[in-house]
């Protein structure tokens, strides 16, 4: 048994098509999972997006929205893994960034890791904010007008919603712990905050990613975590 905190609260993980880091993207699902949020992932195009571990590819997971589809109001928070790719590539995607920009305008909160960072700047949403980030992006961050810190979490709410930032996969507990507490305590989007805490099993899963290679899929599976569920409470990724 667990306790429940993101009942009733869809999470977006906006992802490129390809080039986010593995890890990045399946231990903070499965942490939202865990809580009973419902995550959903969001790219710049349907289909499937190929995950990577550093520059390898790792597994392809299944997109449920798409940027200039959906509504950035429909989700009460956000969250950007990594990825050096993949944030490069979301910057220079005109709806994806816009999408950022709503939903980090409006006081949504958001959590953001390692290199995932690119996106925010581009979106105009770490002028006057603390964070931190993989540290070869220090340089970006300052330029764009936030304060940078060498920490392996930080939680910034001098904006208009919080700021969760983590600074690399090896910071992923701490990172996890912190952006269900602060998604947790963030009023969801159109609602009162649901009841807390509550007691909630968690459910099988019922999707999971397709392995880069048939004779090493039940392997990575077993080091990863690979599973994406969808339904509000159901186990994720580790």
């Amino acid at each position: 048994m667990q306790l429940v905190v993101l009942t009733g609260r869809t999470v977006a993980f906006l992802v490129a098509p390809e080039g986010a880091e593995q890890r990045e993207l399946t231990s903070c699902w499965q942490a939202v999972a865990e809580a009973g949020g419902t995550a959903r992932l969001v790219s710049t195009r349907p289909g499937r997006v190929q995950a990577f571990r550093h520059l390898d590819r790792a597994d392809t997971f299944p997109v449920d929205d798409v940027v200039g589809v959906v509504e950035p109001g429909d989700y009460d928070a956000l969250v950007l893994p990594g990825g050096v790719a993949n944030p490069d590539t979301l910057r220079l995607h005109r709806a994806a960034v816009a999408f950022v920009h709503e939903l980090s305008a409006a006081g949504r909160p958001v959590a953001v890791i390692c290199h995932g960072a690119w996106t925010l700047i581009e979106a105009d949403a770490v002028r006057g904010r603390t964070l931190t980030s993989w540290p070869s992006i220090r340089t970006d961050l300052v330029n764009a007008g936030a304060s940078w810190v060498d920490e392996p979490v930080h939680v910034c709410r001098d904006g208009p919603g919080v700021l969760v930032s983590g600074r690399r996969p090896a910071d992923l507990p701490a990172f996890n712990e912190a952006l269900v507490t602060e998604f947790a305590h963030a009023r969801p989007a159109g609602g009162p905050h649901p009841p807390w805490p509550v007691a909630h099993e968690a459910a099988p899963s019922r999707h999971t990613a397709a392995g880069t290679e048939a004779g090493t899929e039940a392997g990575t599976a077993a080091a990863d975590g690979v599973s994406l569920s969808r339904g509000s409470g159901g186990p994720a990724p580790g």
